[in-house]
């Protein structure tokens, strides 16, 4: 006898919105000169982020990917010009109320955009989509602000007792302890300043310290920092955008490093995606980019509480 798993996750008026969305944001792009692109969902490299762990085929001779980025830098390498991309991404061993292992994500690419451009260019896409008034803009706070902020704190100076003793104070509880510095922020960021970002209108925070650069470049200066950003909405990280980092060097020295921070940790490496350096190698053009998760914005739009009522089918009825 049927238990009524296998009807939908989603209602019918929530799918519907799904579809009238995705028309908003093709209409937006394709507006602004952007060719919409596909890439292999499939590929023989994953991530070495230690943060993100890949799907891997049985025999382990291919990767689903978990976004679409290293692809289509290397379609900018070859010269397509401003480009986006609406695809389904798989990342393992991540489910809950904001999370699905598979998921919808909105990735798109500017030739000459720097990390403030794109998010002027995500101001005018919120206006389209009515999450924010005509012509306005999302609150924009540093990295450093957003801390000093809520936290009373300097995030680039701080060291990990400061930061320990900041935790502590807000009620966090942890058994064991935290491998460096930056688990430190991101846990700080994730429990406690994260959830009070954006609760009357977006918030972008940028200019990350440059220890959490991932594929960014890094603006010299004291201190110097990551040209990239996040974007709350309700206390929601909805998009995680760069100005990208163009130095192939640079950004195989990053890739070895995560590499050896994986198998600290005992966990798994893919192979490094060699297309990927080499097309860095012919030269990427100077760009940005961001990454916009479609669930998590259909959620916040339509006032859902979690991801598996605005999917069709989630990870349980799959």
């Amino acid at each position: 006898m049927s238990d009524g798993s296998w009807r939908p996750s989603a209602d019918l008026e929530t799918l519907k919105a799904r579809h009238r969305l995705l028309a908003v944001l093709r209409a937006f792009f394709n507006a602004r000169g952007y060719l919409e692109v596909e890439t292999p969902q499939l590929s023989q490299s994953g991530t070495v982020d230690p943060n993100i762990n890949s799907l891997a085929l049985a025999d382990g001779s291919r990767y689903l990917h978990s976004s679409p980025e290293f692809a289509m830098k290397r379609l900018l390498a070859a010269g397509s010009g401003p480009i986006y991309q609406i695809c389904r991404v798989f990342r393992e061993d991540e489910s809950g109320r904001l999370h699905n292992p598979e998921f919808s994500l909105l990735e798109w690419y500017r030739p000459g955009f720097d990390h403030h451009a794109l998010m002027n260019e995500i101001d005018s896409l919120l206006c389209d989509l009515q999450v924010l008034p005509e012509s306005k803009s999302c609150q924009r706070l540093s990295y450093a602000e957003a801390f000093q902020q809520r936290l009373d704190i300097d995030p680039h100076v701080a060291d990990m007792a400061q930061l320990r003793g900041c935790a502590e104070a807000q009620g966090i509880v942890l058994q064991g302890e935290l491998c460096d510095k930056d688990a430190w922020l991101d846990l700080l960021m994730a429990e406690v300043i994260g959830p009070g970002l954006g609760l009357e209108q977006p918030c972008f925070i940028y200019d990350y310290p440059a220890s959490q650069a991932a594929l960014s470049r890094i603006r010299p200066g004291d201190p110097p920092v990551a040209e990239r950003f996040e974007l709350y909405w309700h206390g929601v990280e909805l998009a995680n955008g760069f100005h990208e980092l163009c130095d192939a060097a640079e950004q195989r020295r990053r890739m070895q490093a995560d590499v050896q921070k994986r198998l600290a940790a005992g966990l798994v490496s893919p192979p490094v995606d060699e297309y990927f350096l080499q097309a860095l190698e012919q030269g990427l053009p100077d760009c940005a980019g961001v990454a916009l998760g479609i669930d998590r914005l259909l959620m916040l739009l339509l006032g859902k509480s979690s991801l598996p009522e605005v999917l069709s089918f989630d990870w349980r009825r799959a």
